[in-house]
């Protein structure tokens, strides 16, 4: 039998910054699940159960029993969740949703989440990325997909304080966009 070749993350070997004004954590092998379902009609309702919530509407994501469901588009949503077995929660979400019109795709690899957190997180993003992020407009739970330094990634605000953000980037524009955002934190966390 073959050898199981060791998973490795794209950003293994990446120093990120650790401060309490900026610091980047890579979030590494989480299962993503593409899910599409019409939210309304008993493939939403199924997919609802098997998650443990709700599906967000517009902007939002919601967490359920171990996995955070992020609104994509109309009957769209990334299912992401730590500790998972992809293939095991595409079958789940699938078998929930197929008989419905509905489909579920092991995207896991397709993505690199980043953790941005500290007390100038905000700052951080806002070097390079041109949407409002003040708690106000942009609260926790919110999640929106657009551009940060020229890469497109998924943003999402952890907390009411603009200190925490999830960044899910496409996983061949991490390192990219790891070294993008150690530079642009370089102020924040330089102790020279």
């Amino acid at each position: 039998m073959a050898d199981r070749l060791a998973a490795r993350s794209p950003l293994a070997e990446t120093v990120l910054p650790d401060s309490s004004a900026v610091r980047i954590v890579e979030e590494p092998f989480l299962a993503g699940i593409d899910l599409w379902v019409d939210p309304s009609g008993p493939g939403g309702a199924a997919a609802s159960t098997e998650l443990g919530t709700e599906l967000p509407g517009p902007g939002r994501v919601a967490e359920g029993t171990n996995t955070t469901a992020i609104w994509l588009g109309p009957e769209e949503w990334l299912i992401i969740g730590a500790g998972l077995d992809p293939v095991e929660l595409e079958h789940r979400l699938g078998s929930a949703v197929r008989e419905h019109r509905g489909a579920a795709t092991d995207v896991s690899a397709q993505r690199t989440s980043l953790r941005l957190s500290g007390s100038r997180a905000r700052d951080v993003l806002a070097k390079g990325c041109s949407i409002d992020l003040h708690p106000r407009v942009f609260p926790a739970g919110s999640t929106v997909q657009t551009m940060l330094a020229m890469a497109g990634m998924i943003l999402i605000a952890c907390d009411d304080t603009g200190t925490d953000y999830r960044i899910l980037v496409r996983s061949s524009f991490a390192r990219y966009l790891a070294a993008w955002l150690t530079d642009a934190a370089e102020e924040y966390t330089d102790a020279g």
